[in-house]
């Protein structure tokens, strides 16, 4: 509820001019959102007495924290309240099934090279756990949809990402798989590492102001496309991982866990061309018709331009 302040004629018709209300022209839909956002705002800063040291040292650490949005947004949780309101949107319109949606992150790069059924993810240079991870993409009535594209990256065993990490090289750890005619896809890479935000970072000294921290279980990031369907943005968690259900991002979600199975017999690692024990992850993608041209599309977010 507003404060008594905030309801005031006087604070009202402040509303309405810093939000545009009593001029013309403008997005009428903005000048509202705009007028609710202000309105909530003053409503905080009466409602807990906020003073001026208390007002302008939280803008100042939101300027700091400018590069850093793509990690505060996530760790407040609207990354996972924008996927909550798309499943209930889902559910009241009758839509069910499908894999489940999870975040996308800041941390995609678009452009990964396209290989047909299986790639090699990595460049050789991490010694970390080789990963055999594999499956089918489907339909919601489980037949196969060929020449779908799965879009995977995931971090080092360092738990940074390439590209951010100047260290490592153009696209590692990231590839695009186009599905054979049975809809199965396959890629070679290492088993990632979570990781935590940037120490010291205001994403960090956000979360320990309220007595959290800002790590991440190991995951693997997804988008799935193919035309027809609706886009899916989701991840896996490595079972076992120590921040498994207790992901900063909050992005953790039943149906998105799958096995991992070791396999350390000669005969296995010979049949998968590998010269070393790996672990093997069995995990398909189910897509739902898209109802219009507008659901197979990826949503719009600032993300860095394709590698030249």
């Amino acid at each position: 509820m507003a404060s008594r302040l905030v309801q005031t004629p006087e604070i009202q018709k402040l509303l309405d001019r810093v939000s545009g209300l009593t001029v013309g022209g403008g997005d009428p839909r903005t000048k509202q959102i705009v007028r609710r956002i202000v309105s909530d705002l003053y409503t905080t800063i009466d409602e807990f007495d906020i003073t001026p040291d208390e007002f302008w040292g939280t803008l100042g650490f939101l300027q700091q924290g400018a590069m850093e949005f793509g990690l505060i947004a996530p760790g407040l949780g609207f990354d996972h309240f924008l996927d909550i309101r798309m499943d209930e949107a889902d559910k009241a319109a009758g839509i069910e099934g499908g894999t489940p949606r999870t975040i996308e992150g800041p941390l995609y790069v678009p452009g990964a090279p396209l290989a047909k059924g299986f790639a090699r993810l990595d460049d050789g240079t991490d010694k970390g756990e080789v990963l055999v991870m594999h499956g089918r993409v489907t339909d919601q009535d489980g037949q196969p949809v060929a020449g779908a594209i799965v879009d995977v990256w995931h971090a080092n065993t360092l738990g940074n990402y390439s590209y951010f990490d100047k260290s490592q090289t153009d696209y590692n750890n990231r590839r695009r798989i186009e599905t054979d005619a049975e809809g199965k896809y396959k890629f070679h890479s290492i088993v990632p590492s979570g990781y935590a935000v940037p120490p010291q970072g205001t994403t960090e000294r956000l979360l320990g102001s309220v007595g959290r921290h800002g790590n991440r279980p190991a995951h693997i990031h997804f988008f799935v496309s193919a035309p027809g369907y609706r886009h899916l943005t989701t991840q896996i968690n490595i079972a076992g991982d120590p921040f498994l259900y207790d992901d900063f991002a909050q992005a953790t979600r039943e149906g998105l866990i799958p096995d991992v199975v070791r396999h350390e017999d000669a005969e296995a690692i010979r049949a998968e061309g590998l010269n070393t024990p790996f672990a093997e992850i069995d995990f398909g993608f189910t897509l739902v018709k898209a109802r219009s041209e507008a659901e197979g599309e990826l949503h719009a977010r600032p993300r860095v331009p394709p590698i030249a």
